[in-house]
């Protein structure tokens, strides 16, 4: 989507110029800042194309009132840095705001059809027109990416000039200018035209989507990575690029990470020790960390020290459950595993403070109207807090597929913070039952369900990875697929029975070996994230009747008999019996991407209906 044009600002008022006169070009909800428009992805504003900057220089040009320091000190801790930051909020005033670079710098004239850089057009200043006709610019439709993110433009010189035997390294000799036109016959590219004056044939831009179109011309990836500034080196990269369209998804992905904040974290009281941490957890002794604190806060220390004790050994407790394997990916799950430790203990209102931000109650109703249903343990979560960090960024590749090594950084120096989004929300938890779960997915059928799920998400991260050998497992487990498929069908059951939208709420799943729970929770920090009603839908009486209707409503789809007899659906054929009229969701409410979905495992299919979870739920 295009950000809504640029605010004219105020004169007269102290500050209301930006810093080092820089022109605004638009603007884009904070949130969007981490989750659409991040730091490497192209943004479109008008008639003109930029890529957002990186973070080198951020923390001079941020200024604190507008782009605040927030804390999540789980998340800080597997991230490695001290904390996180808000994208800046610009109003009337703001002196700064994200910055951006002009990109791709081709551009074509639409009257007199000359393809060249931006530059070269001599346009008046802090305008994109061409200097000769007067004409607004357009933007290089085609850029060219590789998997290790580095971002290019489109070699034009040398795919007109491919059939006259000349090498990618003459670019630009032939003396002859570049023109850019459409025939007008279709809206394929084979409409697309580019000539030479120097004399080549003209050429159409058919065949330059192929995996191999830019490796037979015998050109690679140059290493560029353009949101840094042309003054940062390029990188040494073996990877041959391939061509997008500006617009196109596969050109920016980010990699976000998320924590929920839980007790002893979630008062706000640890947030003055956070650039300290590192030196506290190297003490053992708890007159060395007092020793460390009067050092620091000069005998002032806003945190007493049988707090700070608290803290750290809740860190070390964190740290033990993932032990056996230090990776990011098992750190990550022991971060998890305390959530759902969490949610599943509570954490009362009444013992707590008002500056406290999870608050988990046992609902009041009668947990007996569960019975039979295969649900347990709800809980309400009445006060919640989320912090959605903007770790890296993809290109090309499939992000469940990619090693850390394919991420590409947010800045060229190493930084102590990343940027982050915070939701403040409410929401539902709620847990299967154990002992028919564990009899439900021995199941033969259900096992080999599952399993075709799990082999066609397989084969799809090998596609899409440039080493296969690196593809993560996939977590398509009975389990996985059962909670996943649940939480869609909860989602769409409140959006229609609570007034929410589908899209102002969220899943947060827990399925492993020792975890088999799901999160339902507001997702927006807009009006729809306050309603307020979330809560009560928790209650047992009322969470029965949702899940009886829901699992009754996804007995049956408008696309049936197609639906529930697919042999095959979704993206690389990772979902069964499920699409968009029966449990998909609004990609911001899914935390899959809409893939490893079947409805088959909740309510049966018409040749074993006693293969659903809750198919005895359908036959009262």
């Amino acid at each position: 989507m295009t950000p809504p044009p640029a605010r004219r600002r105020r004169s007269g008022a102290v500050g209301s110029a930006p810093a080092h006169n820089l022109p605004r070009r638009g603007a884009v909800r904070r949130a969007q800042a981490i989750t659409t428009y991040g730091v490497g992805s192209l943004i479109a504003v008008d008639q003109e194309s930029f890529v957002v900057s990186g973070l080198d220089g951020a923390d001079e040009h941020w200024s604190t009132d507008e782009a605040p320091r927030i804390h999540e000190r789980r998340l800080a801790r597997i991230l490695g840095v001290e904390h996180f930051r808000l994208p800046p909020a610009s109003d009337e005033y703001s002196k700064d705001g994200i910055r951006v670079r002009r990109f791709p710098l081709m551009h074509s004239c639409p009257e007199c059809n000359e393809l060249r850089r931006h530059r070269d057009f001599n346009p008046p200043p802090g305008k994109s027109l061409c200097g000769t006709c007067e004409a607004d610019l357009v933007p290089s439709r085609f850029v060219i990416a590789c998997e290790a993110g580095h971002l290019d433009e489109f070699p034009y010189w040398q795919w007109v000039h491919r059939t006259a035997g000349r090498g990618a390294t003459t670019a630009g000799k032939c003396g002859g200018t570049l023109r850019l036109r459409t025939s007008g016959r279709s809206s394929s590219l084979r409409s697309i035209l580019v000539s030479c004056t120097c004399g080549v044939p003209e050429v159409s831009m058919e065949g330059s989507f192929r995996r191999n179109a830019l490796k037979d011309l015998g050109l690679r990836c140059r290493g560029t990575r353009p949101w840094l500034g042309s003054s940062e080196p390029a990188e040494t990269c073996d990877h041959t690029p391939r061509t997008l369209q500006r617009g196109s998804s596969a050109v920016w992905q980010p990699v976000l990470k998320s924590a929920l904040s839980i007790p002893p974290w979630s008062d706000g009281r640890a947030d003055p020790l956070a650039p300290y941490w590192d030196g506290l957890r190297e003490l053992s002794d708890r007159s060395e960390v007092e020793k460390f604190l009067r050092i620091f806060f000069k005998g002032k220390c806003p945190v007493p020290v049988d707090e700070v004790m608290e803290l750290l050994n809740a860190e070390q407790e964190e740290d033990a459950a993932g032990e056996a394997e230090r990776t990011f990916d098992h750190r990550y799950r022991a971060l998890r595993n305390k959530e759902y430790e969490r949610l599943r203990a509570g954490n009362d209102e009444r013992e707590r403070s008002r500056d406290e931000q999870f608050i988990c109650e046992t609902p009041l109703g009668d947990p007996t109207a569960l019975d039979g249903i295969g649900v347990t343990g709800p809980m309400l979560v009445k006060k919640l807090r989320e912090v959605r960090a903007l770790k890296a960024f993809t290109r090309l590749a499939d992000l469940d597929s990619l090693s850390d090594a394919n991420e590409a950084e947010l800045s060229s120096k190493s930084l102590n913070w990343l940027p982050a989004m915070e939701v403040r929300g409410e929401g539902v938890f709620l847990r299967l039952d154990d002992g028919r779960l564990t009899t439900w997915e021995k199941a033969p059928a259900v096992a080999a369900r599952a399993e075709r799920i799990q082999n066609a998400h397989r084969r799809m991260m090998e596609q899409r990875s440039s080493d296969p050998t690196q593809v993560q497992p996939s977590p398509a487990s009975p389990r996985m697929v059962l909670l996943h498929t649940l939480a869609h069908v909860l989602i769409n059951e409140w959006s229609l029975d609570a007034g929410y939208p589908a899209a102002a709420l969220r899943e947060r799943l827990y399925a492993d070996e020792d975890m088999a729970g799901l999160l339902v929770y507001t997702a927006t920090s807009d009006s729809a994230g306050s309603l307020g009603g979330l809560v009560a839908q928790g209650e047992p009486e009322r969470l029965a009747g949702t899940i009886r209707s829901a699992i009754r409503r996804a007995s049956w789809c408008s696309a049936d008999p197609l639906c529930i007899e697919s042999e095959a659906s979704g993206t690389g054929g990772t979902n069964l019996a499920a699409c968009h009229a029966c449990v998909m969701l609004p990609e911001t409410s899914c935390e899959h991407n809409n893939i490893l979905l079947d409805r088959a495992l909740l309510v049966g299919s018409p040749e074993d209906p006693q293969l659903g979870f809750f198919a005895g739920i359908l036959g009262h």
